[in-house]
């Protein structure tokens, strides 16, 4: 303002100014807040740097210029405004004025919240404007890029489907044309090969710009970029206007630039498609401008990946919807394929057993055992089948008017036996009812064996007890037992199809979860329905409520309004079970040992039957399979058995198997627990286990395998296949065995070999002095008889230095290549490499000091360090801390002792908190072949090759330690001098 010259303007120059120019002049200036004024009739402009800044490239021109020039594009606008103030002499407030300032190099929509005030003269004549303004385009700006991001997010959560969400897009964002001028939308295809072009807005849709689709693969045309936003990269293209037929935006002005982005795909795969965006043509691409796209990519992200998860919801339901009524009529099919087979192998078993009684006892113990399978599988198969009728409405019940308390007891009488052999005692209570009841017998008895199974499976001491009793409105059975209990969160599933609670603890693991599920499933059948009340660890009590007039409109007999038959109660016959004995053959054999093996049995291999002999501990709840596998391998080996992995615990410790043969499910303690077991203790953890198993699937012998077993058999199998990998198990692991003995071996000869090295190492510097004074001595004489002495000891020490070439040759000791190092950057690289490789509970600390470089070979300098962090580790099994710490050294006794006064080292020290060593292990601790671990887990060259390498290297090492508090092992390694 005082450089300008006024001179040349209107107002004249400033000494001529009237004071009241003057005085307004002066306000302006010491405002801090954008003011302009304008004075007479040539709207003469003043205005302060505040101001300045929001006209842009329009300053200093504008300074003394009319402001009806300055401001032509806009005068429209302020012109009408500036007038009235001036006519009327009445100031006014705009606020948010949108005005199109050309500012920047382009026509720029901006608003101002602005007061216009009237400026008098000496005389008090109104002569010009005194203007107050600020620009809130940003405001004003995101406020409307806010709305259209929350009208998105508003719908994120409601859209179905990826059409309708690329609809709703679309409508949104037509709303906002002065954000987003157009927009194209593409998504990547099933297949993945090409873009497809799903919402359009701003463009017309046969613009030869709006693509149907981009084949990602090739080389064709891609004017928007969609093939590099695909690969991730936000595509900006500038002057798109040469292409563009639509001007971009309310106010005419053409659309320059285009943005195009990845959907999705950030961290989380492929990106799902691309947005295309204009951006407006009246606001610069700033990094705003680009965040508000990036957050507008972001909310169509969300709302599509909202939709595409609740489609493929939707097609998963729908598969699962067919995928059950697939299994339900294959379980159809074949439990009645199944039924056939079962016919012909149960009938002519059947026939035979009458006839066993003559036959040796393994092979009737056998008989019965394939008869005994076979009842249980037809057990099985009739469930499934009967879950397939109810499931596809083709169940029919037949009704009958049953006297239900007899029925229900002779049906419970049946388990009476089992019951009390796994000794438990048993009572039924049923009494006798008002009137009889109309049920299907066949599904009745099935509801009580059901039940009964399942209260001795899971009760394995106390009572179980029947009940039936009248109600007012039918009748209820309740089957209570004092077994394991169920978890109040399991009382609902329990009766859901193949639901198991997996925590409970039973006679045996096998079941298909079908029982409990079939109950409920016939009590709703006759109209009722089926609950349960349990505690963990006191019982469960099952109740199963029938109307009184359950399928009496169906019943063959008819029965009056009060419930009383045509004829005498006691002349309805009651039915006798008729599949009991499938029930009770599976119950017989639950956990409880067979005579044929005892819990305190071992057998033994035939004599000279060319076996390879061992002790084999047969793990399994199922007596049949253990019976089986004894049989099979009793003839070559010392087979004992166990129900469960704690019975097999037990065993171990009083007898060491040479291999266990476990199943998978067991109750107490399953396969995996006891294989985690072994591997735990020291004493077992070398035993070779191999697991059986009916899980098949690759899927399933990889989580054996992972889990330390050393082989996974399927069942079935055949009785060749489990001989032979019981036999190749067991030659494996004496193989192994002697494997690692030959491997410590082999360490201890290293060991000796380095010793010798050492030896060799005197011998030849022995030697060398030797031949020195020897050919001294022989320049120096000439007398026959001495140099003869001479030529002698020259002989012997050429022999000598022979021995020790070879002595060096046996060794095969390498020459150390010292190179300068910076053994702060080695540890830097190194530890974190340490660190992963260690467990999570022991954290690896660096204290790095200010350290010149040091004189070592950089492989021996890693090993070493390797050999200090794994003795750190293992004294360390609960977890703790390794800290690796460099410093000038300073020679101190002991160290200096060993080290060259006139040389500077570096000690770097490894500190952990482990359990430390006694003052009489910290003696021996760099000794060869001196270690405090079980045989065969350390040769003791460790240590003793760090301390050779320190020393070897021109420096030393140390070592301080105390019980319970840790470890500092220093090396004193030499500084390149």
């Amino acid at each position: 303002m005082r450089e300008f010259d006024w001179s040349r303007t209107p107002v004249g120059p400033v000494e001529k100014w009237p004071q009241s120019l003057k005085a307004t002049v002066r306000t302006l200036l010491t405002s801090r807040y954008p003011m302009i004024l304008t004075w007479g009739t040539e709207f003469t402009q003043f205005y302060n740097d505040a101001y300045a800044q929001l006209i842009g490239d329009k300053h200093p021109d504008a300074l003394g210029s009319d402001i009806r020039i300055t401001l032509a594009e806009a005068w429209d606008t302020l012109g009408p405004m500036i007038d009235e103030v001036m006519r009327s002499g009445v100031a006014n407030w705009t606020p948010a004025l949108l005005l199109l300032l050309e500012r920047a190099g382009y026509r720029e929509e901006a608003y101002f919240s602005v007061s216009h005030a009237p400026a008098e003269d000496d005389d008090g004549r109104i002569v010009g404007m005194l203007a107050v303004c600020s620009e809130v385009t940003l405001q004003i700006v995101g406020e409307r890029r806010v709305a259209l991001l929350r009208d998105l997010a508003s719908k994120a959560g409601e859209t179905r489907s990826v059409d309708l969400a690329c609809r709703e897009a679309a409508a949104i964002v037509a709303e906002h044309p002065l954000d987003v001028p157009f927009m194209l939308l593409y998504l990547r295809d099933p297949d993945g090969d090409e873009i497809v072009l799903h919402s359009v807005v701003g463009l017309p849709a046969t613009d030869p710009l709006a693509s149907r689709a981009i084949h990602l693969h090739d080389d064709g045309p891609d004017p928007w970029g969609l093939r590099r936003a695909m690969a991730g990269e936000m595509v900006v293209l500038d002057d798109i206007d040469h292409h563009l037929t639509r001007p971009g935006g309310p106010w005419g002005d053409p659309t320059r630039v285009a943005v195009s982005q990845p959907i999705g795909g950030s961290g989380h795969g492929a990106p799902i498609g691309v947005l295309v965006t204009g951006t407006s043509p009246n606001r610069a691409l700033d990094d705003g401008h680009r965040s508000f796209l990036q957050l507008l990519a972001g909310q169509i992200a969300v709302t599509l990946s909202n939709a595409l998860a609740y489609e493929a919801e939707r097609r998963r339901a729908d598969a699962l919807t067919e995928l059950d009524r697939a299994k339900t009529v294959f379980f159809s099919n074949v439990s009645h394929e199944f039924r056939t087979p079962l016919t012909l192998l149960l009938g002519p078993l059947e026939d035979l057993l009458p006839k066993a009684a003559a036959w040796d006892e393994a092979d009737r113990a056998l008989l019965h055992t394939i008869h005994r399978n076979g009842l249980r599988l037809l057990k099985l198969v009739n469930s499934l089948l009967d879950f397939s009728r109810i499931e596809a409405g083709r169940a029919q019940a037949k009704f009958e008017p049953t006297d239900l308390a007899a029925f229900t007891t002779d049906i419970a009488g049946s388990f009476r036996s089992a019951i009390e052999t796994a000794g438990l005692r048993f009572g039924v209570e049923c009494e006798r009812l008002p009137r009889l009841v109309a049920v299907d017998r066949d599904m009745w008895e099935k509801i009580v064996l059901n039940l009964l199974s399942n209260a001795l499976k899971y009760t394995l001491s106390g009572t179980i007890t029947v009940r039936l009793t009248s109600l007012s409105n039918g009748v209820a059975l309740e089957v209570g037992d004092t077994g394991t209990g169920i978890a109040p969160e399991e009382h609902e599933r329990i009766f859901d199809r193949f639901h198991r609670v997996t925590s409970a603890q039973g006679r045996t693991h096998e079941g298909t979860g079908i029982g409990l599920a079939l109950v409920r499933e016939l009590a709703r059948l006759h109209g009722g329905d089926a609950e349960v009340t349990s505690v963990v660890g006191q019982g469960s009590t099952f109740m199963v409520t029938l109307p009184w007039e359950a399928g009496e409109e169906h019943a063959t007999n008819a029965i009056d309004d009060q419930g009383k038959p045509g004829n005498p109660l006691a002349k309805i016959e009651t039915p006798t079970p008729i599949r009991a004995e499938a029930f009770l053959a599976e119950a017989s054999r639950w956990g409880g040992r067979s005579a044929s093996s005892p819990a305190s049995a071992v057998t033994s291999p035939d004599v000279g039957n060319g076996g390879m002999g061992g002790y084999i501990l047969v793990v399994d709840d199922n007596a049949d399979m253990r019976d089986y596998v004894v049989r099979l391998l009793g003839s070559d080996f010392t087979v004992g058995t166990a129900c469960d992995g704690v019975e097999a615990l037990e065993a171990i410790r009083e007898a060491r198997p040479d291999l266990v043969l476990s199943d998978v499910m067991m109750p107490r303690l399953d396969g995996f627990g006891l294989l985690t077991a072994l591997r735990s203790a020291p004493a077992t953890q070398d035993i070779p286990v191999v697991l059986l198993s009916a899980r098949a699937g690759e899927e399933a012998s990889v989580e054996g395998l992972d889990a330390g077993a050393d082989d996974y058999l399927i069942k079935p199998f055949s009785s060749r296949e489990l001989i032979a990998r019981v036999r190749a198990n067991l030659t494996m692991t004496q193989l192994r065995r002697a494997a690692a003995e030959a491997h410590h071996d082999a360490e201890r000869m290293r060991a000796l070999g380095q010793l010798t090295s050492g030896v060799a190492h005197d011998f030849n510097n022995l030697l060398m002095v030797l031949r020195g004074a020897v050919h001294l001595v022989g320049r120096r004489t000439a007398d026959p008889a001495l140099r003869n002495v001479l030529d002698h000891a020259t002989e012997a020490i050429e022999r000598g230095a022979l021995m020790t070439r070879q002595l060096l040759s046996f060794a095969r000791r390498q020459r150390l290549d010292p190179q300068p190092l910076d053994v702060n950057e080695r540890l830097a690289n190194l530890v974190p490499v340490l660190g992963r490789a260690f467990p999570e509970n022991v954290r690896v600390d660096l204290d790095l000091g200010d350290v010149p470089p040091i004189l070592v070979d950089r492989a021996e300098l890693e090993a070493a360090l390797l050999n200090l962090a794994i003795n750190a580790r293992d004294a360390m099994p609960n977890g703790g801390t390794l800290r690796f710490e460099t410093r000038p050294a300073a020679l101190e006794p002991p160290a200096e002792r060993h080290l060259r006064p006139d040389r500077r080292y570096v000690s770097l020290r490894v500190i952990d908190s482990g359990s430390g060593m006694p003052p009489s292990i910290v003696e021996r601790v760099f000794e060869p072949f001196f270690t405090t671990k079980p045989p065969g887990e350390g040769t003791g060259l460790g240590l003793s090759q760090v301390y050779g390498f320190a020393s070897q290297s021109g420096g030393h090492a140390s070592v301080a330690s105390r019980v319970g508090e840790g470890t500092i092992i220093t090396l004193f390694l030499p500084v390149v001098e």
